[in-house]
């Protein structure tokens, strides 16, 4: 019985409680392979509720009561959970000023595998009825790529926007990432114009797994997210996919099909970035 790899799709609400009560709900219908990977979608726990309740909201790194529901999950369930994104207070000269939107990756004991913060914030004007974003007035950006290890393959972290640079994903694959999670919450526009094309070309470049949990619909400040949450193995192929609604999407991961196609087209190896960068 192969791992099992499962993205799940929200349309997430202001309060974390109805979102993790979502989660809770959403997990009686994950298959019943294990080992799994289970991958929740950006902004998960709190989505239109504004930047300046996302801050107070915020919780201390490890500690705190989405965090503790997170790991409490993924025990039950004996998942690998990848807790999409949560607000955790700032540190530095931005502690109390913009908060971190920290990806958490829990392993089936419960414990804390790791945690990444989003790199790349969405600073960019799109046609849409928000106009403007300006995720770095309220955000604090992450400066570290982060892979974990979850049992039967490594695992890189990255969240939504980070998929416009492809950079990010090389330095992951060097790193070991035999899968990439990517959490996100893309607009309508942006999604209809580029989310497959973007995911795809991911997977294809760095011949990886990519798990894309989307959030989708329209959200209590207004915004309309794209959905579309998908699974895309090493050749670059969709082998599931969640247009729209709520709900929950599984594939099987062959670690050995990456392995053959890392072989027959060994693309890392063959790279001449050195020769293109000379003048």
């Amino acid at each position: 019985m192969h791992p099992v790899l499962t993205a799940i799709q929200l349309t997430s609400l202001k309060t974390p409680e109805q979102n993790l009560a979502k989660v809770e709900a959403l997990a009686a219908d994950l298959p019943k392979n294990r080992p799994q990977l289970v991958v929740l979608p950006e902004a998960f726990s709190c989505f239109g509720a504004g930047d300046k309740a996302q801050l107070a909201m915020a919780e201390p790194d490890g500690q705190g009561p989405v965090q503790e529901r997170l790991a409490a999950i993924a025990k039950k369930h004996q998942i690998t959970l990848i807790a999409g994104t949560i607000p955790l207070q700032g540190s530095g000269a931005d502690e109390g000023k913009r908060f971190a939107a920290a990806c958490l990756a829990y392993g089936p004991d419960g414990e804390r595998l790791g945690r990444y913060d989003k790199i790349h914030l969405f600073d960019v004007d799109v046609a849409d009825n928000t106009k403007q974003y300006r995720e770095s007035k309220w955000t604090q950006p992450g400066n570290s790529i982060v892979t974990i290890d979850c049992g039967f393959a490594v695992v890189g972290l990255a969240v939504c926007y980070d998929v416009r640079f492809p950079e990010l994903f090389k330095a992951l694959r060097q790193a070991g990432a035999e899968i990439i999670v990517l959490p996100s919450a893309f607009t309508q526009v942006t999604g209809r114009a580029h989310w497959h094309t973007l995911v795809r070309s991911r997977a294809i470049e760095q011949q990886v797994y990519m798990v894309a949990p989307g959030q989708v619909g329209e959200h209590e400040n207004g915004r309309r997210t794209y959905g579309h949450s998908i699974i895309v193995n090493a050749w670059g192929e969709i082998i599931a996919e969640q247009a729209d609604g709520e709900g929950v999407i599984s594939a099987d991961y062959n670690g050995d099909a990456v392995t053959q196609i890392r072989q027959q087209m060994p693309v890392a190896e063959q790279s001449r970035i050195d020769v293109s960068l000379k003048k």
